[in-house]
């Protein structure tokens, strides 16, 4: 996509994104000047940030894994989805069981355009563009109504979405919404970014460096988080630091901790 391109679709190049600066931590390609401007100013201040992004990742592999694997899972709904890099959702999923269903959601254009070109041949994955807080949109929108039959457990993906919702913005109210539309046996994946007391160095730094992107930070302590799982029943071992849900290999505290983030994933109580 050509700057004067992404310029007409509407995408705001006087500032960074964080979707495309995580992409760039990544080593995506997906980015432009602004972003990787505001991404290396990160890495500068935090190189944790990249060690960050690649556990997030890596717990979205084991989450999606473990659904479609021992939960039985068929349909996700991934709120907040970013510029697709290698490793997403429907290619985790449908590798397992092909006939798993994905719909993405996603409002920054780069972001849906890089999908729709990846998904155009794929019948049971599509993308949404809205807002996740555009809960209506979301849930009525004839690909969520085409691929996802909410009488019948979904899986909710939110990771690192939240992060980017202000505590005005009532995220509890957003993850009720979502949970209300879907039935028992449901899940909600969650990861979010902890407050600075969880991150080495010039974290405060870091964080001003997002403010003044197109959409800044709000970090929140493990207890916050897990208090976003209201209503669903907590699968174990529960809200931890990311790298420690359920890992393929055993790990230290201090791989651990250097997650900077908790995950967990929460079922909805069969009636």
């Amino acid at each position: 996509m050509s700057l004067v391109s992404a310029t007409e679709n509407g995408v705001d190049l006087s500032r960074p994104n964080p979707a495309r600066m995580y992409d760039y931590y990544l080593g995506g390609v997906h980015n432009f000047a602004v972003d990787r401007k505001a991404a290396a100013d990160v890495l500068a201040i935090l190189p944790e940030t990249r060690d960050f992004a690649l556990q997030n990742r890596a717990f979205l592999r084991r989450v999606v894994r473990y659904l479609v694997r021992e939960a039985g899972v068929v349909q996700f709904l991934d709120l907040g989805s970013g510029i697709p890099t290698v490793g997403n959702v429907h290619e985790i999923a449908q590798d397992v069981n092909p006939d798993c269903r994905v719909v993405y959601v996603d409002h920054e254009p780069v972001a849906v355009a890089h999908s729709r070109k990846l998904l155009r041949d794929n019948d049971n994955a599509a993308i949404v563009q809205a807002d996740i807080q555009d809960t209506d949109t979301v849930l009525s929108h004839p690909d969520t109504r085409r691929l996802l039959d909410f009488d019948q457990p979904v899986a909710v993906l939110m990771l690192q979405v939240l992060p980017f919702v202000p505590d005005a913005d009532d995220p509890g109210a957003i993850i009720g919404t979502y949970r209300s539309a879907c039935a028992p046996g449901s899940f909600l994946a969650l990861a979010h970014s902890l407050t600075p007391e969880f991150w080495p160095g010039a974290v405060d730094q870091a964080i001003e460096l997002y403010r003044r992107s197109t959409h800044p930070l709000h970090l929140r302590t493990p207890e916050q988080v897990e208090a976003l799982f209201d209503g669903y029943d907590l699968v174990p071992p529960g809200v931890v630091f990311t790298a420690a849900w359920r890992p393929d290999h055993p790990i230290s505290q201090q791989e651990a901790i250097s997650s900077r983030a908790v995950a967990g994933l929460g079922r909805l109580p069969l009636r």
